[in-house]
């Protein structure tokens, strides 16, 4: 790169263009992971999904995204990065088809084809979304090599973009209650939520005719494939891996649970929907101003603050019984958690500059698979396990009521968590079943899960009103839980943080480097 550069100039004249279509795809996938955290209630009362399985769905979305970074991290600069956008566009597609074939499945194959179609329609969504993300990282910090944190902080604040856009419309379009919490306005259909993440990616598609992209630094300079990846193995950069793995886990794991598991705090899931959207809209905007935080006081400083945030925020909203409450403790965390990702790929571009798309990738790919096969699985065991045996302490009779007909599973632990669809019928006294019945008898045909669920309730319903409140307060117990524990993570996150800030001050300081020698301190 010129070495005429000002500190945020461009390298190349069509960079805002190639930046904004890069935040437009990231938001594309904002919206889309928004949308989902929306209808997770809508899935489990549809299908009979529990937490934990629908952890593995959102999981196997996030699993996708971060080993296609990896893998398309190692090719991107030699494919060509227009041909990978071209993929992910046409991928996005393909996701929607299989999503929103769900339903079919279910009344062919059951819940358990319901749940391959919900699965692997997340996961090839997700696949779109890494090969978008192996682009516009390293793009990102070719084009603006005098300032990647400022930028890469801007080009993702897609990310919390989408979750405002996708959010809004699963607020507006959530079903509606009464104070004596019966539904008086179904929610709006979820496939139509679902689609919505189309819109950016026919966007950002639009943005990217005819645009001429640059190669990574390292590619520009000459540096192969092996010393590009040579670049993992150091020291510091494993260190910058397993940081980044809890990264994932703390902020797109609890981003998969936090309105469902706020919503039934606060007593509303629209609730719950609106703090997201809050936090969301909070964090887009911070995004914008991590540039000038971080000439005060390095990348370094800016994530051990953050770390202690995310922890402290996470703590107070765990102990939250008020909606005032969980506002404050809602806002600490996203604070927290705001400047996390980005800063932390622009790190490993400052530290490895040889590295090029391969080091970004990688480190944007661990928090991924971190988030997808740890964050959102175990916060989701979390709250099967917590909510079971609350549940199991203050009446067994309700919970072998409710209990799912088999054991969920995580890194060995194991319990038997509540049925998703039974406690929605409990929920609303069983009228969306009764609903639902009608409309098969009149298309004169025979639904095998609901004819299992209705004869369950016919069996339970005398007992509704002794099981509501405990069923209900079981399972504000496991996300509380869910959540306090989840806290330690980004604890831990500030202490490795503070380590490296005493490693480089006995250095001379934090300076980012360049294949050119020059190196620039914050």
């Amino acid at each position: 790169m010129s070495k005429s550069n000002s500190i945020d100039g461009p390298a190349a004249p069509n960079a805002h263009r190639l930046l904004w279509a890069g935040f437009m795809a990231i938001l594309a996938a904002g919206v889309g992971y928004s949308v989902r955290g929306g209808i997770l209630g809508q899935w489990a009362e549809q299908f009979g999904f529990t937490m934990t399985e629908l952890g593995t769905i959102t999981g196997g979305g996030l699993t996708g995204f971060g080993i296609v970074i990896i893998l398309s991290s190692l090719i991107a600069d030699k494919v060509g990065y227009g041909k990978l956008m071209i993929a992910a566009f046409i991928l996005h597609l393909i996701s929607a088809v299989m999503t929103l074939a769900t339903p079919a499945a279910f009344a062919a194959g059951g819940k358990d084809a319901a749940f391959s179609c919900l699965f692997w329609g997340m996961f090839i969504f997700a696949i779109g979304n890494g090969l978008c993300e192996a682009v516009v990282n390293p793009m990102t910090a070719a084009l603006f090599p005098k300032n990647k944190t400022h930028y890469l902080n801007i080009l993702h604040a897609g990310w919390p973009a989408g979750l405002v856009f996708g959010g809004l419309a699963s607020f507006f379009m959530a079903a509606t209650t009464n104070d004596a919490g019966e539904v008086v306005a179904k929610a709006v259909d979820w496939k139509i939520q679902m689609s919505l993440f189309l819109v950016p990616v026919v966007i950002y598609g639009a943005m990217l005719l005819g645009q001429k992209f640059p190669k990574s630094e390292a590619e520009s300079a000459g540096t192969s494939l092996g010393e590009m990846l040579s670049t993992c193995f150091a020291p510091l950069m494993l260190v910058l891996l397993i940081i980044h793995a809890m990264v994932g886990y703390v902020e797109l794991g609890t981003d998969s649970w936090i309105s469902k598991i706020t919503g039934a705090i606060m007593g509303k899931p629209a609730y719950g929907l609106a703090l997201f959207v809050y936090t969301s809209l909070l964090m887009f905007a911070l995004r914008f101003v991590a540039g000038p935080i971080v000439h005060r006081i390095s990348p370094l400083g800016l994530l051990c603050a953050s770390g202690v945030l995310g922890a402290t925020g996470l703590t107070l909203l765990s102990g939250s019984s008020t909606v005032t409450m969980c506002i404050i403790a809602a806002t600490i965390y996203a604070c927290g958690k705001t400047f996390l990702w980005p800063t932390m790929l622009a790190v490993a571009s400052e530290q490895f500059p040889k590295g090029g798309a391969v080091s970004i990738g990688m480190l944007g790919g661990v928090g991924m698979l971190s988030a997808g096969l740890l964050g959102g699985p175990a916060i989701g065991f979390k709250q099967d396990y917590n909510a079971s045996a609350n549940l199991q302490e203050v009446s067994k009779e309700t919970y072998d009521r409710y209990k799912a007909d088999k054991a969920s599973s995580f890194l060995g632990f194991s319990t038997v968590g509540l049925d998703g669809s039974k406690v929605g019928v409990l929920e609303d006294n069983g009228k969306e079943l009764a609903r639902a019945l009608d409309l098969v008898a009149k298309d004169g045909k025979e639904d095998k899960n609901l004819t299992a669920l209705n004869s369950w309730w016919d069996s339970a319903k005398s007992f509704a009103e002794k099981d509501k409140e405990p069923t209900k307060s079981a399972g504000i117990y496991g996300g509380k839980m869910a959540l306090k524990y989840t806290a330690y993570v980004p604890a831990i996150m500030a202490v490795l943080y503070l380590c490296l800030i005493l490693y480089f001050q006995a250095r001379g300081g934090y300076k980012a480097k360049s294949l050119d020698g020059e190196a620039a301190s914050h």
